[in-house]
């Protein structure tokens, strides 16, 4: 809405009637004004849910500290989308195909978290919706992301063929004259990603099924479309399992999201993918405002949610924030980078299904199911004090480990994966 009332100022003399045309302001704003709503509004949120006596449902797993998380708010992921979506409505380009995108994840996602939410409350226990709903709504997302992607004709790509050798000594020496003479193909549509680690760093998925003829460029936007159905899934189901700790998803997503939105924003300018030969894709600088709207809301969200917690997210937000981020990176042709940004998400996630396969194995074989962790998700395994009477193969830390001190060590881990997502543009 601003931005459009901004649009029509443009050519008057009112001081700062410009200011909308820049990225960097509309981002700072949006993310300024979705911390703002995040600590003031939220804390009216959380006074209604306990009002509504919409608390959170514990099992007593034996966790030190755990069954005082009882009657907690939940649902507390509503603050989280109402401050994403107000900035992004007020200051975003609602034309632009990539915001459209976004804004639509975050709905459908933000209502299958709240129908899971809403029927654990109904039930007064931990089961809500049944998994294999929950797996549909993610399908059914990664397949309109993903054709949309194939259809639109505003989704499209810039591969960097180099720039010549004597304009790559600085980031300076790139100004607006070189840029127009740079060796960059014309806008193609095509399902091209970038992978790590290697000197042209962009992976075409028609290269799986170019046996295929002239049905080969179609074949190859369904693998891309298949592996951005595993994208959404993992990722959305990773941020759920890893939701369960205080603040341990919401801090370990907003540097996920950071990381996401310098990429875009590097993505989206030509000067700045020339320098570090990426992929240059128009467009995309619009996402630049929504992450900034998401971190800003997470941000504000951890206000409330860090230990110990006033709010919990529930599935209304862990489900919405995993699937916003995986979105976003395929979005930004950056999905083949996920497992190393959000390794902690899939580590969460491969814990469990460690543990419930060894347990069925073992239990098949000697009739006493046996452990690989002393208790998962694995955040959960340091909570728990070595050889406690679970048989478990892994009993260390055998010193329980404090949930701050847990918490705090996961988002260094987070930090660091950043970090390394970020050298593989450059190291090749």
């Amino acid at each position: 809405m601003l931005y459009y009332i901004f649009q029509l100022l443009q050519d008057s003399d009112i001081p700062g009637a410009r200011l909308m045309t820049y990225i960097t302001f509309r981002a700072g704003t949006a993310g300024l004004l979705a911390l703002l709503i995040a600590v003031f509004v939220g804390r009216r949120i959380i006074d209604r849910l306990q009002m509504m006596q919409v608390g959170e449902i514990v099992r007593d797993l034996g966790l030190e500290g755990q069954m005082k998380k009882t009657g907690t708010p939940t649902m507390g992921g509503v603050i989280i989308i109402l401050s994403i979506l107000v900035p992004v409505l007020l200051i975003g380009n609602l034309s632009n195909i990539y915001m459209l995108l976004m804004i639509f994840a975050t709905v459908w996602l933000g209502a299958l978290g709240f129908a899971d939410d809403y029927l654990k409350l109904k039930r007064h226990n931990k089961d809500g919706m049944k998994g294999k709903f929950k797996i549909i709504g993610q399908v059914g997302l990664g397949i309109v992301v993903g054709l949309t992607m194939y259809l639109s004709p505003d989704i499209v790509m810039r591969e960097n063929l180099g720039i010549p050798q004597e304009n790559e000594t600085t980031i300076s020496a790139i100004d607006s004259e070189v840029t127009e003479t740079l060796l960059y193909a014309p806008e193609t549509k095509t399902p091209q990603t970038t992978i790590p680690f290697v000197k042209n760093n962009n992976f075409d998925y028609t290269w799986l099924t170019s046996w295929m003829g002239s049905t080969g460029t179609t074949a190859g936007w369904i693998a891309f479309i298949i592996v951005t159905i595993f994208a959404i899934s993992a990722t959305s189901n990773g941020a759920n399992l890893t939701d369960g700790l205080d603040g341990l998803c919401a801090g370990l997503s907003a540097i996920i999201c950071l990381a996401l939105a310098i990429m875009a924003y590097l993505g989206s300018s030509m000067v700045y993918a020339t320098y570090l030969n990426i992929m240059y894709i128009p467009g995309t600088e619009e996402l630049v405002v929504f992450m900034a709207a998401f971190v800003g809301a997470i941000i504000g969200f951890m206000w409330y949610n860090t230990y110990p917690a006033q709010v919990f997210m529930g599935d209304t937000g862990s489900l919405t924030i995993g699937g916003i981020i995986a979105v976003f990176a395929i979005l930004i042709r950056k999905e083949l980078l996920i497992p190393l940004l959000c390794a902690v998400f899939f580590v969460e996630d491969l814990s469990v299904m460690i543990q419930v396969a060894y347990f069925k194995i073992t239990k098949r074989r000697t009739g006493t199911g046996r452990r690989v962790f002393k208790m998962t998700p694995l955040h959960h395994h340091f909570q728990k004090p070595g050889n406690a009477g679970i048989d478990a193969i892994i009993q260390k830390p055998l010193q329980a480990i404090t949930e701050p001190k847990i918490v705090s060590r996961f988002w260094i881990i987070g930090i660091i994966l950043a970090a390394m997502t970020f050298a593989t543009l450059k190291i090749r």
